[in-house]
């Protein structure tokens, strides 16, 4: 079994053209002492509006790895997949999200709660659990109940972890995703979903939680900050125990979806991983094609043109792009600024507007989230979105790259 290192993030790239940029940040922490390994991620879902493959994404993190001398370990993620998109993912990657989210909620079989309850008797009464003030107090009944709601979902990601793994055998790494769902789960929660994965015989080594709070893509936590800590400190208890309990894998650890931009929370997130001595998986999401456009529109000229006819495009097809992504975006629609208003934008105006710099006067965060989800514009471009990332190859390299390692890396790992 491959063993994920104990930091690592996600870095989608919707283009497949920021690789060697995005690896730079890469060697920039490992200079500063830190080894972080890179995931490249993109969904099936993005590939399908994008026209690319798996493969593609393969090749990208193969060429820059290649160009840049990378010696440490790097991943291709098969992104949020399950039984019906799997295969399309099995050859090229390997780290598999699997995502049960689409069956939380199902009840399960009324003969495999039982059997389960059974199985964790043990657990039942007061647990203690190192981190959590008080304990973890569980009746059979709270067994039952938490094992009707999520059962049958790690039942389905168990399905996908054996296909996968009589495919490629078991050199991969296994995350269960269970963030897109409408409720966060409590550690009490998390502590039998564990229990069920080390029943399934998934050797998960990371698993990603809906946290309290909302992630929208792109921008900052929108939350208490101080619930988000105590949330997190404690499914990090949890983690800790369910390793020893149930013997699971010894590098287990928390995965924050859409954690791209939530600087707010970095603070608290560095503080308890660094206390407890524990790994981190940091995904993000899709802010690498922003800092595209962030770079087209600083270059001015052409560049600056295609950023402002891609927002155009995407104000006139809200409902079409937004649609998708309305769990996790939450635009003030009648604050967005027209066509006509940015069209007479400069440079400065677009980048200030953009960019994720909160104490930037010109921020906006209702334009930052709907060309977020507004990459199927360029898509859509013909070449001439693609032929300005080579023209103006430079400065947008350089905005991926600060971007990940200035507000990302440094904050959570790096001094």
């Amino acid at each position: 079994m491959k063993t994920l290192e104990k930091y690592s993030m996600g870095i989608g790239d919707r283009f497949g053209r920021q690789g060697r940029a995005q690896l730079q940040a890469m060697v920039r922490a490992k200079a500063d002492g830190v080894d972080i390994a890179p995931v490249w991620n993109k969904s099936h879902r993005e590939h399908t509006i994008l026209h690319t493959r798996p493969a593609d994404v393969r090749a990208e993190a193969d060429a820059a790895v290649a160009a840049l001398g990378w010696t440490g370990g790097y991943y291709v993620d098969a992104d949020h997949v399950g039984a019906k998109n799997v295969d399309l993912f099995t050859e090229a990657s390997d780290f598999f999200t699997l995502d049960v989210a689409d069956f939380i909620g199902q009840a399960a079989d009324e003969d495999d709660v039982r059997a389960f309850v059974d199985r964790h008797s043990d657990l039942i009464g007061v647990l203690e659990v190192d981190g959590i003030d008080g304990g973890i107090e569980l009746s059979g009944g709270r067994i039952e109940a938490i094992a009707r709601t999520y059962l049958l979902a790690v039942r389905g990601a168990g399905e996908v972890y054996r296909h996968v793994e009589s495919v490629k055998g078991a050199d991969f790494i296994t995350e269960v995703s269970m963030d897109e769902t409408d409720a966060p789960q409590t550690p009490v929660e998390m502590l039998l979903i564990l229990a069920a994965i080390a029943d399934e015989g998934i050797p998960a080594q990371t698993i990603a939680p809906k946290f309290t709070g909302r992630f929208n893509k792109g921008v900052d936590y929108v939350g208490d900050v101080a619930q988000f800590a105590k949330e997190f400190d404690e499914d990090l208890a949890v983690i800790a125990f369910a390793v020893e309990r149930f013997g699971l894998p010894a590098n287990l650890k928390l995965s924050v979806h859409s954690g791209s931009d939530k600087f707010s929370i970095y603070g608290p997130i560095r503080e308890a991983i660094g206390r407890r001595g524990a790994g981190l998986h940091l995904k993000t999401a899709g802010t690498t094609w922003l800092e595209e456009l962030i770079g087209l529109a600083a270059a001015g000229g052409e560049g600056l043109h295609i950023a402002k006819d891609v927002y155009a495009a995407a104000l006139g097809r809200f409902d079409e792009l937004a649609g998708p992504y309305a769990s996790v975006i939450d635009i003030d629609r009648p604050k967005l600024p027209s066509q006509e208003v940015v069209a007479g934008w400069s440079s400065e105006q677009f980048v200030g507007a953009l960019r994720h710099d909160p104490s930037c006067e010109l921020f906006d965060l209702n334009v930052r989230q709907l060309l977020h989800v507004g990459y199927k514009v360029a898509g859509e471009m013909s070449g001439r979105f693609l032929d300005a990332l080579a023209e103006f190859e430079d400065v947008i390299a350089s905005c991926v790259t600060a971007n990940i390692y200035d507000r990302h890396l440094k904050p959570l790992f790096v001094g």
